[in-house]
């Protein structure tokens, strides 16, 4: 399931080259007729991400509520700007045009092509919705949830969600105590609270994993017994890795890794975690072998001796 990092993101893609500009809504799937006719024509005026949604209102006053949930992705085609000042030349005058094809999902990829790309291009499989500009197309598959809410129905769902770090980028310190009171009233395991989207927004099972790992501290252990500074740690240890996830790209959680281990794991996946996905496979720190145990119906990695 794409985490938080990927939704902000595809919010922040959005906002560069959608946000603004009059769109052409369509449904090539069908699914999302009504909702496409109430939004075609319209502007979005905004694209922000909480948690695992992403929420973005139009002129209309109307909001576009996209959850990817386990399998939907963006595919974002044509003029796509860089995330990351640098990355490549912004629209430079002389330049030769380059149009991209670029994928949000779990995983990212892309590919180039040059003017001669039929354009628009096709819809490609089931694209529940297509947003489009005379140079963009964005085009969703797959989401677990595709909505047109009136104003008071998306407060509402931002109202569900626990903290969210780049949403509280400017309260940090008290959207960290609600999550300390959040996870230290409960009696339901520490493992199991990082995945209730009520009391912090945004984490996986990737992220879930890694935290605790990164923390030493047993999954199953009772929120209520964890103690304040301990939770704490970890909402200011997924901040950083969330803004690490969305200039990057990809969730590399490993802290100790030099400047090349760290490019290393960029490129194989394999490099990038300390207990996820690792199952019989010792752990990095003691040589125990990672177990993964089934919590919530969810797989979960941990290692038996570092986390206790």
């Amino acid at each position: 399931m794409p985490e938080g990092h990927t939704v902000h993101r595809i919010a922040r893609q959005l906002a560069l080259d959608v946000v603004g500009r009059p769109l052409a809504v369509s449904s090539p799937q069908g699914r999302f007729a009504d909702g496409a006719a109430r939004l075609d024509g319209r502007t979005m005026t905004a694209a922000s991400a909480v948690g695992k949604q992403l929420l973005c209102p139009f002129d209309s006053g109307e909001v576009l509520r996209v959850h990817l949930g386990l399998y939907g992705a963006w595919d974002f085609h044509g003029d796509v700007s860089p995330l990351v000042d640098g990355d490549r030349a912004r629209g430079s005058l002389g330049a030769p045009r380059v149009r991209r094809a670029v994928r949000m999902g779990e995983d990212e990829s892309e590919r180039t092509a040059g003017d001669g790309l039929a354009w628009p291009p096709p819809p490609v499989g089931a694209v529940r919705v297509r947003l489009a500009t005379d140079a963009f197309v964005a085009d969703l598959r797959g989401p677990s949830a595709c909505e047109v809410l009136t104003p008071d129905e998306a407060a509402a769902v931002r109202d569900r969600l626990g903290p969210d770090p780049v949403d509280r980028a400017g309260d940090l310190d008290a959207a960290g105590r609600e999550v300390v009171d959040r996870v230290t009233a409960r009696g339901v395991p520490v493992g199991q609270l990082l995945m209730d989207q009520a009391v912090v927004a945004g984490i996986g099972n990737i992220y879930r994993a890694e935290l605790l790992f990164r923390a030493r501290l047993d999954p199953w252990t009772p929120g209520r017994r964890v103690p304040a500074e301990v939770v704490r740690a970890l909402w200011d240890d997924w901040a950083g890795l969330l803004a690490d996830g969305i200039r990057d790209g990809v969730m590399l959680t490993r802290e100790d890794l030099d400047a090349d281990g760290r490019a290393a794991a960029l490129r194989d996946r394999d490099l990038r975690h300390w207990v996820y996905g690792r199952t019989g496979l010792p752990c990095r720190v003691c040589g125990t072998p990672v177990v993964v145990e089934d919590m919530a119906a969810r797989k979960l990695y941990r290692c038996p001796t570092c986390q206790v």
